[in-house]
């Protein structure tokens, strides 16, 4: 088969920490397991599902928020770094799961939130009570008048500007019981390195960083030139003044002097900007291990579009020597089957994608219930929590549908609670128990045996995961050489709507769909369907 185009990238070839390649599993906590029946995952849940994942394959874990919250924003508007909220279980639990985990070769990651607080955070409490307090310059405050400073807009819809009871402004880019704080006070930063001290005392492995590139703001308050579309891959020029600003990576580079003082400890940021050579500068040498590469998350079924997120991503992250995390699926993005068209036609492409993920080098980043093949839960208006729905007058639906709580069994209430009656804080569709783990586990097709394999297969070919890529096209397939020291895998993907023919002289290690037919040295390659070819 000719190529289109053909370009080969060289990952740093040198030791390897355990983050380079690390297949990281996303955990929301609140929908994961419930231990006590109170319809609300927690960590005592998690811990007793750890041996799942250690038979699934994966590396290690990250948990969305634990902390306590103010409730506002599903745990990212946090009261209390250094403290776990008691819907979840208390400091005791996440160290009981923290070691369960090691011992079962798995590593924590926990999430970390710099940019904003809670409303109810002491020091925003401080602040609304005396503008002259010290805490009052941990936030963004500006005086009154009739009109917002400027023309900054929440990423939740509206203003990013609210009033104080006295008439103060102060700034919000998120939803209002979310106070961006002050990253020029020099205490946000000192307490900061105190909160990553405790959960690294603890035995944590890292954190994922939330808005990692927000957290200085213009200094003159100017407006900003455009507005944010969330149909772009990320903030650009058009937010110049809200996001990105030079400043913010002397803090990665002062948390990365702390976690190197810790064994194995990483960083990995959110970075939504849509030039990837702008999200790589963030994992620098001296800054943070890792930042997330978006584009593939936010690419349609196509493969030119995939092509070039693969492409740009390895050319970016090469430029810095970093590994790429790689998202297809997160707490934020309607569900993989669904976004791919629905149905067996989206569940047909996320089998596909989910081969092409794991076969290329760097660490791939699932999200819990993507290996069970779930699409979005369409989830009813009163039961909805996300702000963005309430912000946006139900003109946005919100990311309710991608936080429902994890079918277990196929029966008791698909085991999410212990005995199977409590009222789950998002509800489950009825149908949900034919997604059940347990239904999965004796299913030789399902999409989660296909998770299974593949994640064993990446582990015992070193040309999965950390080979050199290279990336190539013709017509509607996409193809990803992955070349180790000792084999050759091909991951070919058919993204278009006819069977297409590959010649190959190896063997087929795992395909996404029974029908690949592999006779004399050709492989017959359905519509929507990847698979990996052992190179002779």
């Amino acid at each position: 088969m000719g190529t289109a185009t053909e370009q080969q990238v060289a990952p740093e070839r040198s030791a390897s920490p355990w983050w380079r390649t690390a297949v990281v599993y996303q955990v929301y906590l609140r929908s994961f397991a419930d231990s006590n029946g109170d319809g609300i995952g927690d960590l005592a849940g998690l811990r007793a599902r750890l041996p799942y994942l250690s038979w699934l394959g994966v590396d290690a874990l990250w948990i969305n928020p634990h902390y306590p919250s103010g409730g506002a924003d599903g745990g990212y508007d946090i009261c209390d770094y250094r403290a776990v909220d008691p819907d979840y279980g208390d400091v005791a639990d996440l160290e009981a799961l923290v070691a369960d985990a090691r011992r079962l070769g798995l590593r924590v990651v926990l999430d970390v939130v710099p940019n904003h607080t809670s409303d109810r955070h002491p020091w925003f409490q401080a602040a609304l009570a005396d503008p002259d307090s010290p805490e009052a310059s941990r936030y963004h405050f500006a005086p009154a008048s009739e009109e917002p400073p400027n023309n900054w807009q929440s990423l939740f819809g509206g203003p990013a500007w609210s009033r104080t009871p006295d008439g103060r402004w102060y700034l919000h880019l998120f939803a209002p019981e979310q106070p961006d704080l002050n990253w020029r006070d020099p205490a946000v930063a000192a307490d900061f390195e105190k909160t990553l001290r405790f959960w690294l005392d603890r035995g944590v492995s890292g954190f994922r960083v939330d808005v990692a590139y927000g957290l200085f703001k213009d200094a003159q308050l100017r407006d900003n030139p455009g507005a944010y579309s969330p149909t772009l891959f990320g903030h650009g020029p058009e937010q110049a003044m809200t996001w990105n600003q030079p400043e913010v990576h002397d803090v990665w580079r002062q948390w990365r002097s702390v976690c190197d003082e810790y064994e194995d400890a990483m960083l990995v940021g959110e970075v939504c900007l849509a030039d990837l050579s702008q999200v790589a500068l963030y994992s620098r040498p001296d800054e943070m291990h890792q930042s997330f590469s978006f584009r593939l998350l936010k690419s349609p079924w196509d493969t030119a579009a995939f092509a070039d997120g693969v492409q740009t991503a390895l050319d970016a992250f090469s430029q810095v020597g970093a590994p790429v995390s790689w998202v297809l699926g997160n707490h934020d993005k309607d569900r993989q089957v669904t976004r791919f068209g629905g149905g067996d036609l989206g569940t047909a492409r996320a089998r596909a994608a989910a081969l092409m993920v794991l076969a290329l080098p760097g660490s791939p980043y699932l999200y819990a219930g993507d290996e069970l093949g779930l699409p979005q839960a369409v989830v009813p208006d009163e039961a909805k929590t996300d702000p963005i729905f309430f912000r946006s007058g139900g003109a946005r639906a919100g990311r309710d549908g991608c936080r429902v709580p994890m079918p277990w069994n196929a029966s008791d209430g698909v085991g999410f609670s212990p005995d199977g009656s409590a009222e789950p804080w998002l509800p489950i569709p009825a149908d949900w128990d034919r997604y059940a783990v347990s239904a999965q586990t004796r299913d030789g097709g399902s999409m989660l045996t296909l998770y299974r394999r593949a994640l064993a297969l990446r582990a015992a070919h070193p040309a999965l995961g950390s080979g050199e890529a290279v990336v190539s096209t013709q017509g509607d397939v996409l193809t990803v050489r992955c070349v180790g020291d000792d084999e050759v895998v091909r991951c070919v993907v058919n993204m278009g709507s006819e069977t297409v023919l590959e010649r190959t002289s190896g063997s087929v290690l795992l395909a996404s769909a029974a029908r690949v037919h592999d006779r004399a040295g050709t492989i017959a390659l359905p519509p929507n369907t990847a698979v990996w070819l052992l190179e002779d």
